[in-house]
């Protein structure tokens, strides 16, 4: 997350506030159920198969079909290459729209399926050399790096560097907030605002151009030139035992 610009966490955060928004309306509508929160799904059947509940078939369907969408992401960022994010934004855009006409046709609960379809691929829009970089949908490991973050603070590190962490969090959260208050007005209908949200934020992401690799976080001078000199001991050090200690 510290890779980027601000843009690029700012538009993160907006895809966060998205899914917190669609998993709201998917948790309300299933009555327990997430369709972006696995961690919360494999708790489900976890319990489920203790208890030999009949929602174990549902909750596993739901982790199956988030690994599938997740798939269904990665291969089409592979094929659009630098144009990864607004392909994989259109597809998780069409997905939600699907639910929202799967709802239209009264298919009930199934209609998590696309949702859980749209989120598994939404996680893939900053994937980089096969692995995720931001996790869009689920927030442990951000907490997790926010209290890093807030320690080293404390200890003299980086004052701020925390913040874009918190702003990942805070989207997602004010997503959820949205998407309890949407559905107790609109039921499932209040997809429609999700669509359109995420149509917005694919059209952004075409205006701002193929995508970019992060940026590595620079080291200074004196950095550099302490992993210079250490790299050259190892070297004289491999070649010393290569050849043998040097005769006087």
């Amino acid at each position: 997350m510290l890779r980027y610009d601000r843009r690029i966490r700012l538009l993160a955060a907006c895809f966060s506030g998205v899914a917190g928004y669609v998993d709201a309306i998917g948790f309300l509508m299933t009555g327990g159920f997430f369709v972006s929160f696995m961690s919360g799904n494999s708790t489900r059947l976890g319990i489920g198969l203790a208890q030999g509940a009949p929602s174990v078939g549902f909750a596993a369907a739901l982790l199956v079909t988030f690994v599938v969408g997740v798939m269904l992401g990665a291969v089409l960022g592979r094929i659009a290459r630098t144009h990864r994010r607004p392909v994989v934004l259109a597809l998780v855009t069409g997905l939600l729209a699907s639910a929202l006409a799967l709802h239209g046709l009264g298919a009930g609960m199934w209609v998590a399926i696309p949702m859980v379809l749209a989120m598994g691929a939404e996680n893939t829009v900053f994937a980089e050399d096969g692995e995720v970089r931001v996790g869009l949908t689920y927030m442990t490991g951000t907490l997790v790096k926010l209290g890093k973050r807030l320690t080293a603070a404390l200890l003299g590190g980086d004052r701020f560097g925390w913040a874009p962490f918190l702003l990942l969090w805070s989207g997602l959260l004010a997503g959820a907030v949205a998407g309890a208050l949407a559905y107790g007005a609109f039921g499932v209908n209040a997809l429609v605002g999700a669509v359109v949200v995420m149509t917005l934020l694919t059209i952004v992401t075409l205006v701002m151009g193929p995508d970019r690799k992060p940026q590595a976080p620079s080291i200074g001078a004196g950095a550099a030139l302490n992993t210079q000199g250490g790299l050259a001991g190892r070297v004289i050090a491999v070649k010393r035992r290569r050849t043998g200690p040097r005769r006087p």
